[in-house]
């Protein structure tokens, strides 16, 4: 991907900017999905617009909240909720001498050596890993819009090509029937003449349909009818996949989140200890002074490793199963950049040839229209060669919009964002 290439674009960009005019002409179906340009609307915009309308935007907040909550925890100063008990005993129903106590107790639960430490870098990585997530379904939503415009672009040229070609299909097919009248040509030359003509006619409703289905598919996905004036995009500079690709930031977030859960699930131990603080009022019997005590304590457990084990191992499962998916998803991106890379130097060549092909299919065309009108060649000659031609026609301006195309695609590969 050297600098040198992006000279080679100025022609089809050129020839881009007048073939993606979406003013709306006269369909041969009724049914049109209106889509307008919008000079004022960027390819950033219109990304950053899609995302919030992404169902999977929803899971943002919801991380977001996760990672508010851990935080909330690793600094509160006390390892969980404390409580307090309250209890009365007297006599009434037994000897009724008077005996009353009434006691109550504080319970705190504290932190293991080490446990708060561990579950403020938790949080922190909870945090990372939703801003992570945040950017990585940028970049996931940002490719869907890129492939939703250039199919547009692609079946929009498709469709004019097709327009124009019945175009030609109906100028030739008034010049025959002149010529069959004035008795120049048989009635059979009319007849193939019209099937041609109607051959194309059915071509080009086909390829109007497409231009909806690619509409609504773009409006399905954006949530609005306007695209931008210009979506172009320059060719990046990245030649790999790096650390710094937002699809693989996200899942080694994950990967990092998991693992301080893991720690997180180890600091638990046998449990909390808990800090006790309790006072009592007690009577022996009617008329005696009460007695008033307080006290303190702290209770320690111990000996729950075989009830801890399983949920490190559970965590521990969880955190393999991510690291085997960034496995996955490495190969796949690498897969991905290659046929990115691959595509650009193909369209690159094959342009060249599709642009001499064309040329050269034009020039055929002339001299056969020459030969027909001066009787040299029949008709179904003639219709041939036309077709010919306009398949060269349709190459060359196809690979002018997919080299545009496969720019957007490489820099969606290397994890670049317009």
């Amino acid at each position: 991907m050297k600098g040198s290439r992006l000279v080679k674009y100025w022609l089809p960009v050129m020839c881009l900017s007048t073939a993606m005019s979406y003013a709306e002409p006269d369909y041969v179906v009724e049914h049109v999905d209106p889509i307008s340009v919008d000079s004022q609307l960027t390819l950033p915009q219109l990304i950053e617009q899609t995302v919030t309308k992404y169902p999977d935007h929803l899971l943002n907040p919801a991380l977001q909240q996760e990672a508010d909550a851990l935080k909330q925890r690793g600094d509160s100063l006390v390892a969980g909720a404390s409580s307090l008990s309250v209890q009365y005993l007297d006599d009434v129903v037994a000897d009724n001498i008077g005996y009353k106590q009434i006691s109550a107790q504080l319970n705190v639960p504290l932190w293991n050596w080490n446990q708060r430490s561990v579950g403020q870098r938790l949080a922190e990585q909870a945090q990372l890993s939703a801003d992570k997530h945040s950017s990585a379904l940028t970049l996931q939503v940002a490719g869907l819009v890129r492939a939703a415009l250039w199919d547009l672009a692609l079946e929009k040229i498709r469709y004019q090509q097709d327009k124009q070609i019945l175009e030609i299909a109906e100028k030739l097919l008034q010049k025959i029937q002149q010529r069959v009248e004035l008795g120049d040509l048989p009635r059979s030359d009319y007849l193939l003449a019209k099937s041609d003509y109607l051959q194309k006619k059915s071509l080009l409703t086909q390829a109007e349909a497409r231009v909806m289905h690619a509409r609504k598919a773009y409006a399905s996905l954006t949530g609005i009818t306007r695209i931008p004036e210009n979506f172009r995009e320059q060719l990046s500079a990245e030649t790999d996949i790096g650390e710094q690709h937002p699809f693989l930031q996200a899942v080694t977030a994950r990967i990092e989140r998991k693992r301080a859960e893991v720690e997180w699930t180890k600091s638990q131990g046998s449990g909390q200890p808990v800090f006790q603080l309790g006072m009592q009022n007690e009577r022996g019997q009617r008329g005696e002074r009460s007695l008033q005590s307080a006290g303190a304590g702290i209770s320690i457990p111990f000996g729950g490793r075989s009830f801890l084990d399983p949920q490190i191992a559970q965590v521990n499962v969880e955190l393999n199963q991510i690291l085997a998916e960034r496995e996955h998803l490495y190969r796949q991106l690498e897969k991905n950049l290659h046929e990115a890379r691959h595509n650009l130097e193909v369209d690159e060549a094959e342009l060249a040839i599709a642009d001499e092909m064309k040329d050269i299919a034009e020039k055929h065309l002339k001299m056969t229209q020459l030969s027909f009108a001066a009787g040299e060649i029949n008709l179904m000659d003639l219709l041939k060669i036309q077709a010919m031609t306009n398949n060269a026609i349709r190459h060359a301006k196809e690979h002018q919009v997919q080299q545009q195309r496969n720019i957007a695609f490489y820099n969606q590969a290397v994890g670049v964002l317009p």
